[in-house]
């Protein structure tokens, strides 16, 4: 009958979608299949003698099930037929080499090819541990905030900008709001120009500090580190953020002291993960270091490593947590390949260690952290370690309100920045201004 409806049968596996107003038509809900309950059969595997199920026998092709059958094709048609099989021609040679239809050599025949595994960690490596992995890797020891050296500096009202609030809020509306014509401007576009804006106010104080003025930012640079870490050799190598360069190295923010006192600590070990599980296997290495500037560069030390994660998707963005392994991972190969190219590549205690700072920011939270590297000898858990101060989740601001909030034709929220907070702003300006300003409290290691 044409005005009657009668509701289809759901398949198997399935159930009707139920809505506020009935069945909804031809629209049917799939149920998951659940694991298979946990009997010995799943766990330990069948018993010895017992024939394999259906699904766990070795499904081999019919032609090799009925010997001398012939598989018919559409060849000699020379024509698409969609009940007959699919004809396998044999593998046509061109004759000559052709770059672009190249499968390329195996890697067994590569001549940097090695039977010995590296682990490698670049710029998209997410470490699943986050922090507690990279300080394993690189034989570090945590310490929670930031240093005195640099604490110092954020305490003397001398190294504030003027009206330093009023700039810092206008670059944060720059980025945001007035250098898009987006209502909700994207990540990818908003977190560079912050970054920018933020170096050009530190920047403006090179008039009073003019050593800042030999410094030099470089961007799309590769680093290569390589070191051994117990019985696996790990490589960080690639790009990464932009990196700050100075002509003086920064001094020690530890003191002899602290750094002998490291022997003691113990390293946070997580059995049964593996440390090296989010680092990718390659066979096709070059054990090298590297910082990724050639000999004879004026502004041979680095200073600070900025990172900007900017990723739209949510999927691809680095967590804090990651992001802060991220920048102790390339902070530590940048410190590890300029040691290595100083003192040599044998394992050894540094006499004068090195010094790399880096920062990190989605555009809202930012990451301080200062790196100093006291050993090559990273090998085993005994000796001197390393050390890494972090202060984390630092809100530069909590939100922008892009339109004002009207209630009764009364605006009670109008446009701007909401939870400015000045205290992130003068730590990010502390870590640039740090190797300029001459601190009483200097640390000395003879």
């Amino acid at each position: 009958m044409a005005g009657l409806w009668w509701p289809t049968r759901p398949a198997a596996g399935a159930l009707r979608a139920w809505g506020p107003r009935g069945p909804h038509r031809g629209k049917t809900v799939q149920v998951p299949r659940r694991p298979l309950p946990r009997t010995p059969w799943t766990t330990r595997g069948p018993p010895p003698g017992a024939p394999l199920p259906r699904s766990w026998q070795d499904k081999r092709p019919v032609q090799e099930q009925i010997p001398g059958l012939e598989q018919v094709t559409y060849a000699d048609k020379q024509y698409f037929v969609p009940w007959l099989a699919r004809p396998r021609h044999p593998h046509w040679e061109r004759g000559w080499h052709d770059p672009r239809h190249s499968p390329g050599p195996r890697y067994e025949a590569m001549p940097l090819y090695k039977e010995r595994v590296c682990y490698v960690c670049h710029q998209r490596a997410k470490m699943l541990e986050g922090v507690r992995q990279a300080l394993w890797l690189t034989k570090t020891k945590l310490m929670e905030g930031l240093p005195p050296k640099v604490l110092n500096i954020i305490d003397e009202s001398a190294n504030q900008l003027e009206n330093q609030d009023e700039k810092v809020q206008n670059a944060i509306s720059h980025a945001r709001v007035w250098n898009t014509t987006e209502l909700i401007p994207k990540r990818e576009s908003y977190c560079p120009v912050l970054l920018e804006d933020l170096l050009h106010l530190c920047r403006t104080m090179a008039s009073k500090y003019p050593s800042l003025s030999k410094r030099m930012l470089a961007r799309d640079y590769k680093v290569a580190a390589t070191w051994e870490r117990e019985s696996s050799i790990l490589q960080v190598r690639g790009l990464n953020g932009i990196l700050l360069n100075a002509i003086n190295p920064l001094l020690p923010v530890a003191s002899k002291d602290e750094i002998l006192a490291t022997e003691n600590h113990i390293l946070e070990t997580f059995h049964p993960i593996s440390p090296t599980i989010d680092l990718q296997e390659v066979n096709v290495y070059e054990e090298r270091n590297d910082t990724g500037f050639r000999e004879g560069y004026p502004y041979p030390h680095p200073h600070t490593l900025y990172f900007v994660e900017s990723a739209n998707i949510r999927p691809a963005r680095f967590k804090p947590e990651q992001l802060r392994a991220k920048m102790l991972m390339f902070a530590f190969g940048n410190a590890l390949a300029k040691a290595k190219m100083l003192y040599g590549d044998d394992p050894k205690v540094l006499e004068h260690p090195v010094v790399v700072q880096s920062i990190g920011t989605e555009g809202r939270i930012f990451q301080f952290m200062v790196f100093q590297l006291n050993t090559t000898d990273l090998a085993s858990n005994d000796g001197v370690k390393n050390l890494v101060w972090i202060d984390s989740d630092q809100y530069m601001y909590d939100y922008i309100r892009y339109l004002p909030g009207i209630r009764k034709k009364v605006v009670k929220f109008p446009p701007g920045i909401y939870g400015y907070r000045p205290d992130t702003f003068k730590k990010f300006l502390a870590l640039y201004l740090h190797g300029a300003v001459q601190d009483s409290t200097q640390t000395k290691i003879l």
